[in-house]
């Protein structure tokens, strides 16, 4: 045979399923977007077409409905973790599922004292908008004796307008960038960090809990920091989530540069003062590391768009 099977994996992606948990008066709301991914014994579904070992991916779907019914959502990690280890354990052919999850968060919206009593109800418990910028992302992997869970965030637009510098750089004859000793710092975040739980002999993580503590470290850092460089920021803030919360032992950042330049205002006598920018959104500086917790082996992809 002049080929042979690489690696291959198959699944229902982006399944959208939106829980709401009634208590009373008051609902709560998960609302997640799932993709499943299996591998295992599929090599006869490759080369002859036999579908012997197959899960119909529609059946990884409803199966992602029927979970959220069963055990409800607790939190995006805990219902991946149920996922993975249902679809390992429960079909043979399945060696190894990935379980990926973003969560759009959502707020309750305040309303008036008048429109409460209009409705009948001393207070509405039931009316949402979708809260924040950012999304919640997971992944879940079981391979039948561990899980690795890694979870993160992306899309969080964030700003310092002052405490940043940048200057003392390698200059060539193709430079023309003017150093800078107070500039606007600004970075849409994308970051993933990995928890060091991988059984159920070891406590788990409260997931909910920890994702706002490390969410929380990692702006506190990115405002503490008086940058002299989008590297120097990086590393603090993940320096400040290895160092705050125990269950933490690798994070990965993938920060883009959001630029913004001094608007030229002489041509209508005016002096622009640090005061008028133009955002410019293309092309833009990308800046990537991992921080690890010293000891630990990295295991995140480097290239995060992987993941």
């Amino acid at each position: 045979m002049p080929t042979i099977l690489g690696q291959n994996q198959y699944g229902k992606a982006e399944n959208r399923v939106v829980r709401i948990t009634r208590d009373g008066d008051t609902h709560h709301i998960k609302d997640l977007n799932v993709s499943v991914a299996l591998s295992g014994d599929m090599d006869d579904v490759h080369y002859s077409g036999s579908n012997a070992h197959v899960l119909p991916t529609d059946t990884t779907k409803n199966t992602v409905f029927a979970f959220a019914k069963e055990y409800g959502i607790e939190s995006a990690e805990q219902f991946g973790i149920h996922l993975a280890r249902h679809f390992v354990t429960s079909q043979e052919p399945i060696h190894r599922a990935r379980i990926r999850i973003e969560e759009y968060a959502w707020e309750r919206i305040a309303t008036s004292d008048g429109n409460s009593k209009f409705i009948g109800a001393d207070e509405v418990r039931h009316s949402f908008v979708r809260r924040g910028q950012e999304i919640r992302t997971t992944q879940v992997t079981y391979d039948g004796s561990s899980f690795e869970v890694v979870s993160g965030l992306k899309d969080l637009v964030v700003m310092n307008s002052t405490n940043s510098e940048f200057w003392g750089y390698v200059k060539d004859r193709y430079t023309t960038l003017k150093e800078a000793y107070d500039r606007i710092l600004a970075t849409q975040v994308a970051a993933q960090w990995r928890y060091n739980w991988t059984s159920d002999e070891q406590r788990s993580p409260n997931w909910d809990k920890s994702y706002e503590q490390a969410k929380k470290h990692m702006l506190q850092a990115f405002a503490e920091t008086y940058s002299l460089s989008l590297q120097q920021t990086l590393y603090q803030m993940g320096s400040r989530i290895i160092n705050s919360r125990s269950e933490i032992d690798e994070i990965r950042f993938s920060l883009p540069n959001k630029h913004h330049f001094l608007a030229d205002l002489e041509p209508f006598g005016l002096k622009n003062d640090n005061e008028v920018y133009f955002a410019a959104d293309r092309p833009y500086g990308l800046i990537e590391a991992t921080v690890l917790r010293d000891g630990v082996e990295p295991r995140i992809p480097v290239d995060m768009t992987n993941l």
